[in-house]
């Protein structure tokens, strides 16, 4: 039996935050990215360099395919490309592994290629996906990961307002409450 998902859950095209602009994966686009027919991004209006995809990206691309056959169709719960919007080159991906859960949580993960890191693009994108995540009805929490010696990237979950739940020998974890929401609206421009 097929899904029915929500209207809030349609597949969309594109956000775009300060600098950035943020493209959902699809499925045919992925495997192609996986296949290394790069020529698939000039249809989105995108490009990329030598730098792109690099093996962190190649390595998950897997994963985002197998989310993807999850669904029926995109829900934009799933990844997304990040690409610069002064020359629409990648730089990264960023997004959610699938629907919320049946506590209302999805997990935000996100990667930026090395030599576009510190300059806040992880937080521009964290930011806008998280803000978006917010005003869709079924998600209460957000939460993330990432490994104890990622200080950047704990930073970044810091600034957007998730507080520590759990820490092991290796990974922090982290949430973000709907009831936080204003404070991600006030925490960086507004969003188209």
């Amino acid at each position: 039996m097929e899904k029915t998902l929500p209207t809030t859950h349609l597949l969309i095209e594109r956000l775009q935050t300060e600098r950035l602009e943020l493209v959902p994966f699809t499925l045919p686009t992925a495997t192609a990215i996986l296949e290394g027919k790069l020529e698939v991004l000039d249809d989105l209006g995108l490009q990329t360099d030598d730098r792109r995809p690099d093996t962190e990206a190649l390595n998950t691309l897997p994963n985002i395919i197998r989310n993807l056959k999850l669904e029926a169709r995109p829900t934009s719960f799933e990844s997304w490309m990040i690409a610069l919007r002064s020359n629409k080159t990648i730089i990264g991906d960023a997004g959610f592994k699938g629907l919320p859960n049946s506590s209302g949580e999805i997990d935000l993960g996100y990667a930026i290629i090395e030599e576009e890191q510190r300059k806040g693009y992880g937080f521009e994108a964290a930011h806008g996906l998280a803000k978006w995540a917010l005003t869709q009805p079924e998600v209460k929490h957000i939460t993330a990961k990432c490994l104890l010696a990622n200080t950047a990237s704990a930073r970044v979950l810091e600034k957007l307002g998730m507080r520590e739940t759990h820490r092991d020998s290796e990974m922090i974890q982290w949430k973000f409450s709907k009831g936080h929401y204003k404070f991600l609206q006030a925490a960086s421009p507004a969003l188209p």
